[in-house]
C-alpha cells in the first residue's frame, strides 16, 4: 500500500500542491494528469526519496521495490539483453552469489542459492528479458548488440525494458511512449494491465490512460483530486463539475454551439459525405466532453485557404530513400482536396521518408512528383524545431510571416497558443520542447496552407493542446497527411488509413482499432516463415565482409554518436547542479537567516539557468538522436 496524508510539497517558495490524501494498493493503477510545472515529476521525486514532503506524513512499505525509468541514456559496451537483465538487482545479487560460491569448493550453501534463484524465476531471466525486448521492437539479432551502438530513441526503449525487468511493487512510469511507436505502445498497454503492484504512469497519450488506468489523479490550483476510471471518465466527470459554476456556463454553452456548427456542417452537405461518416461520431463525443476543456489555455483555428484545388500533390511510379539505399517503391499516390490520410507503419518502416519526399521531393530517388501551382503545404516535423532562431522571440517569428499585422493581432494569435505576457518577447533558445512545438504549429497555421503534412505533431504537447489541435484539424477545410502514434488523433481527424510496410504503401482496409490485430498476423507470418528458413540448409556468411561492413557504420557514425555523447555529459553536468540548488534551497535556515535573503535570490536564479539548460541540452539531445537514428 501506498498512502499520502495531507502531504504538501514545494519547490523553493512555490506550492505544487497541498493537504494530498490518498491510497493506492496493489494492482491499482492510476494515470497522473496535470499542466506542465504543476508537479507531476516532483510526486515522483518524492515517492522515490530524491525530495522530502514540506508537510504531512508518507507512508511506504521499506521493503517495497520501486521502479522507474532513468532520464539518463545509457551506454557501455554491454549487450542490450545483459542491460535490461540488470533491472533486476536480486537476480543479479543472487547470480554473483553462486558464482562466488561454485568456485569455493566448501560452500555448503549452494543449494540455497540455487532454491533461491528458482524462487525468484532467474532460471528463465535471460528469456524474459527477450522477451521486453521483442516487444518493445527489437528484432532478435540485436539482443545481444552492444548498447552504445544504439541510436538514442532506442537506448530510452532499453531504460523502459530495465524498469518493466524489476520485479517491483511500484512501478513509476514518465511520459513512457514518448520514444515508442504504435505497435509498441499497444504492446505496453497488454504487458501494464497484466502489472500486479502498484503504477502510477504520467501520460498526454489519452487512449493510453484508457486502456491502462483505472484511477487518474489530476493535479491542479495546488491539489490533486482522485477520479476512479480512466481518462475519458475522468473527462465527463470533469465535465459535470465545471457544469455546475455558473461562472463557466457561458463559455460552456458558446462552445458546445461551435462545435455543433460544425456537427451540423458535416452532416448536410452532401459533397462533405466521406467525411460526415468518419467524424461524425467523434464530433458528437466531443459536444459532450468540451466542456471538460473550456478553461483550455489554447483556442485557435486554421486559416481558410485562399485556394483549394482539386489536385494537390502525388506521386506516379515513386522511390523514395536516400542515397543508394531505396526504402520504399512502387508508391503512386495521389492527395485531392479533402483528403484526410493517416500513416500506420512501425517505426523505420519508411513513413517520415515518405512525408518528406511528398513535402520537398528531398528523398525522391524516382518517379515524378506532381505539385499543383497553387497547392500550398504546411510541414511540421521535430527537425522543423531546429528551424527556430534561438535568439528570436516568438513574436519575431510571427512577424516573419505577418509582418503587416498588428502588433495586438500577433498578441491575440499567439495567446491562442498559450504565449502571453513578456513570454512573447522572450528569445526561444530556452524554451521547452513543447513551448517550440506549439509555436512551430502557430507560424505553420498562419501561412494558410491548403495541404497539411504532419509528422508526429503531438509530440511534447500535454493533453489540453492536443485537445485543441484535433478540433482545428476536424474543422480544417483542407488536405492533411498524418503520421501519429496518439490514436484518438487518427481517430479524430483521419477518413482514411495507408500502411507503410515491407517497403511499399497500401491501403489498409481496416478500422483503425484492428490494427493491433493486423500487427499480429504479421508477427505470426514472420514467425512462420523464420521456422521455414532455419529447417532449410544455412547460407555461408563471409565473416570478414560482415567485420569490415560493421566497421564502415562505425566510422561513418561516429560523429553522429560522439555529438550524442557530449550532449549527454553536459546534461549529466547539469542536472548534478539542478540537484544541488535544489537541495540548498530546501534548507529552511536560508529563508529565515536575514543575512542570507540575498542568496535565495541568487540561487533561485541559477536554478532557472540550469532549468532551461536541461531543457536545452534534452532537445539538443532528441535531435542528435533522430539524426543518428535516421543514418543508421
Amino acid at each position: 500500500m501506498l498512502a499520502l496524508t495531507n502531504i504538501a510539497l514545494r519547490r523553493g517558495r512555490k506550492v505544487l500542491f497541498e493537504n494530498a490524501t490518498f491510497q493506492i494498493h496493489a494492482g491499482h493503477r492510476m494515470g497522473v494528469i496535470g499542466a506542465n510545472g504543476c508537479g507531476k515529476s516532483s510526486l515522483f521525486a518524492m515517492l522515490l526519496g530524491e525530495l522530502e514532503p514540506d508537510d504531512g506524513e508518507l507512508v511506504l512499505d521499506p521493503k517495497a521495490v520501486i521502479a522507474h525509468v532513468a532520464q539518463e541514456s545509457p551506454h557501455g559496451s554491454g549487450s542490450a539483453v545483459d542491460y535490461v537483465m540488470d533491472g533486476d538487482q536480486e537476480l543479479r545479487a543472487v547470480q554473483s552469489e553462486i558464482a562466488e560460491g561454485e568456485a569455493d569448493a566448501d560452500q555448503p550453501d549452494l543449494h540455497l542459492l540455487y532454491e533461491r534463484m528458482e524462487a525468484i524465476d532467474g532460471f528463465t531471466a535471460e528469456s524474459r528479458a527477450s522477451r521486453l525486448l521483442h516487444g518493445l521492437g527489437f528484432s532478435a539479432d540485436e539482443y545481444t548488440k552492444p548498447v552504445k551502438e544504439f541510436s538514442g530513441g532506442w537506448r530510452m526503449r532499453l531504460n523502459l525494458a530495465r524498469a518493466l525487468m524489476c520485479r517491483s511493487d511500484i512501478l513509476l512510469l514518465d511520459e513512457p511512449t514518448n520514444h515508442l511507436d504504435l505497435p509498441a505502445i499497444l504492446w505496453l498497454e497488454r504487458w501494464l494491465k497484466a502489472y500486479e503492484g502498484i503504477l502510477l504512469v504520467v501520460s498526454h497519450d489519452r487512449d493510453f490512460l484508457d486502456e491502462v488506468c483505472t484511477r487518474v489523479a489530476h493535479i491542479e490550483n495546488e491539489a490533486i483530486t482522485l477520479f476512479t476510471g480512466n481518462y475519458s471518465q475522468f473527462e465527463a466527470l470533469r465535465a459535470e463539475q465545471l457544469a455546475q459554476q455558473q461562472a463557466m456556463y457561458a463559455r460552456q454553452q458558446k462552445e458546445i454551439k461551435h462545435i455543433q456548427s460544425y456537427v451540423d456542417r458535416f452532416r448536410y452537405k452532401a459533397s462533405k459525405a466521406r467525411q460526415a461518416q468518419s467524424r461524425l461520431k467523434m464530433l458528437e463525443r466531443m459536444e459532450k466532453i468540451a466542456p471538460a476543456h473550456v478553461d483550455s489555455p489554447f483556442r485557435f483555428h486554421f486559416f481558410e485557404p485562399e485556394k483549394q484545388p482539386q489536385h494537390l500533390l502525388g506521386l506516379i511510379d515513386a522511390a523514395v530513400g536516400y542515397g543508394d539505399d531505396v526504402i520504399l517503391d512502387k508508391i503512386d499516390l495521389n492527395l485531392s482536396a479533402g483528403d484526410r490520410v493517416g500513416l500506420l507503419g512501425v517505426n523505420g518502416a519508411g513513413k517520415s521518408t515518405l512525408v518528406k519526399g511528398l513535402s520537398t521531393g528531398s528523398t525522391l530517388l524516382k518517379g515524378e512528383r506532381l505539385l499543383s501551382k497553387d497547392t500550398k503545404i504546411g510541414y511540421f516535423a521535430q527537425h522543423q524545431l531546429e528551424l527556430l532562431r534561438p535568439e528570436h522571440s516568438p513574436i519575431d517569428h510571427l512577424r516573419d510571416y505577418a509582418p503587416d499585422d498588428r502588433e495586438q493581432d500577433h498578441r491575440n494569435y499567439l495567446g491562442r497558443f498559450g504565449f502571453s505576457g513578456d513570454r512573447i518577447f522572450e528569445p526561444v533558445a530556452p524554451f521547452s520542447g513543447g513551448e517550440k512545438a506549439r509555436l512551430v504549429l502557430a507560424l505553420m497555421i498562419r501561412q494558410g496552407p491548403n495541404l497539411l503534412l504532419l509528422d508526429e505533431p503531438t509530440n511534447h504537447l500535454d493533453l489540453e493542446m492536443r485537445q485543441a489541435l484535433s478540433v482545428a484539424l476536424i474543422e480544417y477545410t483542407g488536405a492533411l497527411v498524418v503520421i501519429s502514434h496518439d490514436r484518438h488523433l487518427l481517430r479524430s481527424v483521419c477518413d482514411e488509413l495507408l500502411i507503410v510496410h515491407d517497403g511499399k504503401v497500401d491501403r489498409f482496409n481496416r478500422s483503425l482499432d484492428e490494427y493491433p490485430a493486423w500487427l499480429r498476423e504479421q508477427e505470426e507470418e514472420t514467425e512462420q516463415a523464420t521456422a521455414k528458413w532455419q529447417d532449410s540448409p544455412a547460407k555461408s556468411v563471409n565473416k570478414k565482409q560482415q567485420r569490415q561492413e560493421q566497421a564502415q557504420r562505425r566510422q561513418r557514425l561516429k560523429p553522429l554518436q560522439d555529438k550524442v555523447n557530449d550532449v549527454d555529459k553536459k546534461l549529466a553536468a547539469q542536472r548534478a547542479r539542478l540537484a544541488d540548488l535544489d537541495t540548498r534551497l530546501a534548507d529552511e535556515s536560508i529563508y529565515t537567516d536575514p543575512d542570507r535573503k540575498d542568496e535565495v535570490g541568487q540561487l533561485v536564479r541559477e536554478q532557472g539557468e540550469a532549468r532551461a539548460a536541461i531543457e536545452t541540452l534534452e532537445w539538443e539531445w532528441l535531435e542528435a538522436s533522430e539524426k543518428l537514428e535516421q543514418a543508421d
